[in-house]
């Protein structure tokens, strides 16, 4: 293949942006003030790299995208943290702030600490530590 894509940009279309910042700042993530003629139809998280993280309304994102329409959710929004317990820490916070853990911090084959916690919107946030290749174990096939 002669041009090979890049993941750069991830853009979440959300039914309530004041929720989805409140969600992802907890999180830990920095989503600077905007334009207050944009503040509910657009937002875009401060990430490492090259990363491109946006929030988008259902209005703006049928600006962008004349095909868009609500239907199955995205796979799993994956950040990493600096550790196993910052796993436990960042699951516990959200969950007693009142959002849905998905599913609670557990020790995964791979070797890391792994949970999920659904945004406003009920979609699945995974929050992943640094994989520990003493913790790697064989997986039994589904």
């Amino acid at each position: 293949m002669a041009h090979k894509p890049v993941l750069n940009q991830v853009n979440m279309v959300v039914t309530d942006m004041s929720a989805t910042v409140a969600f992802y700042r907890r999180l830990g993530l920095t989503i600077p003030e905007t334009d207050p003629d944009w503040a509910s139809h657009h937002r875009t998280a401060e990430m490492p790299g090259d990363i491109d993280l946006d929030f988008d309304s259902a209005e703006f994102a049928r600006a962008w995208d004349k095909g868009w329409a609500s239907g199955p959710r995205m796979g799993v929004l994956g950040f990493s943290v600096s550790s196993r317990e910052a796993v436990n820490d960042i699951y516990r916070d959200l969950t007693e702030a009142g959002y849905t853990g998905e599913q609670q911090p557990y020790d995964t084959f791979w070797g890391t600490r792994y949970a999920v916690i659904q945004d406003p919107d009920g979609n699945p946030v995974g929050i992943m530590s640094p994989v520990d290749p003493a913790r790697r174990s064989l997986p039994t096939p589904p």
